[in-house]
C-alpha cells in the first residue's frame, strides 16, 4: 500500500463543489486518510484570472501511480476542464503531488511533482496533513520548505476547515 498526495485546484465555476467532486473521485481509488482545510489563493503564473480555491488529501491505495493519474485526469474531465495554455484558468486541477518516496522523471509523469516545492498554495495545505514529510528529491519536511517561502500569508488564506470535503 502507497501513500499518494493530490493537490485540488480550481477557480472557475463552483469551486468547492468542483474540489468536492475530485475527492469523490480519488476515494474510489483508495482510502481516503487526510484532508486538508480549504485556502483561497492568488493565481499563479497567468495571473489574469479569478483566484482559486486549493487543497490537499492523503490517499492510502494499491495503485499504480499511473492508474491514480489517469483517475486524476477523469476527474478533471468529469468537471469540464479544457486545457487551453499553461496555469490557465480551469474548472478542476487535481496533481499527484507524491506517491511514497517514489521518484520517476517520466514524459507523462514526474514525482515529486516538479514545483511542490515552489508553490505556496500546495505546500501550506500539504503541511497541515503531513508536515513532517520528506520531499524525496530535496531531502527536507514540507514544513522546511514552506518555511523557506517566507510569509505567505498574503497569497493563501484559510477559507473552511477540512470539513469543506463532506458539506
Amino acid at each position: 500500500m502507497a501513500r499518494a498526495y493530490f493537490g485540488l485546484g480550481a477557480n472557475l465555476g463552483d469551486r468547492a463543489a468542483a474540489l468536492r467532486s475530485a475527492v469523490d473521485a480519488l476515494r474510489q481509488h483508495g482510502t481516503l486518510v487526510a484532508v486538508s482545510s480549504l485556502y483561497e489563493t492568488a493565481p499563479v503564473g497567468y495571473t489574469d484570472q479569478p483566484a482559486f480555491l486549493n487543497a490537499v488529501i492523503a490517499l492510502d491505495t494499491d495503485e499504480s501511480p499511473e492508474a491514480l493519474l489517469a483517475a486524476a485526469f477523469e476527474a478533471e474531465r468529469a468537471r469540464g476542464r479544457v486545457r487551453t495554455f499553461r496555469n490557465a484558468p480551469r474548472t478542476l486541477d487535481v496533481d499527484l503531488l507524491l506517491y511514497d518516496d517514489l521518484c520517476r522523471d517520466d514524459p507523462d509523469l514526474t514525482i515529486p511533482h516538479p514545483r511542490l516545492h515552489e508553490r505556496a498554495f500546495v505546500l501550506v495545505p500539504l503541511s497541515e496533513i503531513a508536515p513532517d514529510i520528506s520531499h524525496p528529491r530535496l531531502g527536507r519536511s514540507v514544513r522546511d520548505l514552506l518555511a523557506a517561502l517566507g510569509d505567505t500569508s498574503a497569497d493563501v488564506r484559510l477559507v473552511a476547515g477540512p470539513e469543506w470535503a463532506t458539506e
